[in-house]
C-alpha cells in the first residue's frame, strides 16, 4: 500500500474518532431532546466513516458492507426520532 494512503487513513482514523468523543459528550450533557438526537446522529456518521477508512487501511470488503448496514439503521433510527420528537407518537406499521 501506498504510505500516503496509510498515513491518510490513520489520520482520518484519529479525527473520526476524536469526532465520536466530541459528540458523546455532547449526548452526555445536551440540553434538549434534540441536541441528543443529533449527537447520535454525529455519532453513528463518524462511525460509518470510520469503517470505511479501516477497511481501506486494511483491505478488507467486510467492513463495507457493516458500514453499509449501520448506515441503513442509522438514518431509519434517525427518521423515527425526528418523528417522535416532532409528534410524540411512535412510527406504527
Amino acid at each position: 500500500m501506498n504510505s500516503i494512503i496509510l498515513w491518510a487513513s490513520s489520520f482520518a482514523l484519529l479525527c473520526f474518532s476524536l469526532g465520536m468523543l466530541i459528540a458523546c459528550y455532547r449526548l452526555w450533557t445536551g440540553p434538549t431532546a434534540a441536541d441528543r438526537v443529533l449527537a447520535l446522529d454525529a455519532m453513528y456518521n463518524n462511525g460509518l466513516q470510520a469503517l470505511l477508512a479501516l477497511g481501506l487501511q486494511v483491505h478488507a470488503e467486510f467492513y463495507f458492507d457493516m458500514a453499509l448496514m449501520i448506515a441503513l439503521f442509522g438514518f431509519v433510527g434517525s427518521a423515527a426520532m425526528a418523528k417522535f420528537l416532532l409528534r410524540a407518537e411512535v412510527i406504527e406499521p
